[in-house]
């Protein structure tokens, strides 16, 4: 990172950063980043408990589970989201890939075994929702699939050795 200047109360850094580089604890965030990014969460969590809450009202084992998780997986974004922990902050990608990767399935799921029925088609248009705004908040954390996929890599194995060479 560049060194910092203090300027009026605010610090400024004399180059910019490639986002892509990185993580999402080192970022910044502005008062509009911070207001789009709990816009999102609430998006994303209420679409989860929408979806969560139409496949409990179904019945049945495999209806009650996919809702219960759901509702954990909306539990675990806002966590991931929210939480000023170092560990949590570390693997905040985590359950927003999760979750995206379990609406995937399910929509997979019903694909494959149905049933076709009206409610059926509205919780998919809901799971289609849910994808698109985690999408969204994948790009506005992460600058993209490189910066994803460069984050998950470094808060499982470290720093690469060109980032730690650089420092």
């Amino acid at each position: 990172m560049a060194p910092a200047a203090q300027t009026g109360g605010a610090t400024t850094h004399s180059q910019p950063e490639n986002p892509l580089t990185m993580t999402s604890m080192r970022r910044s965030k502005t008062g509009s980043t911070r207001v789009l990014g709990a816009v999102l969460t609430a998006g994303i969590v209420a679409l989860a408990l929408t979806t969560g809450y139409i496949h409990l009202g179904l019945g049945g084992l495999l209806f009650t589970l996919n809702g219960i998780g759901y509702a954990a997986l909306a539990a675990a974004y806002v966590l991931a989201t929210a939480a000023p922990h170092p560990l949590v902050e570390r693997f905040s990608w985590m359950p927003r890939v999760a979750l995206a990767g379990y609406a995937g399935i399910t929509i997979l799921g019903w694909a494959i075994q149905g049933p076709y029925f009206p409610l059926a088609y509205v919780a998919k248009g809901v799971e289609v929702a849910l994808i698109g705004l985690i999408v969204l908040d994948l790009f506005r954390v992460y600058g993209g699939p490189v910066g994803l996929v460069r984050t998950a890599y470094e808060s499982v194995f470290g720093p690469s050795d060109r980032d730690a060479a650089a420092a």
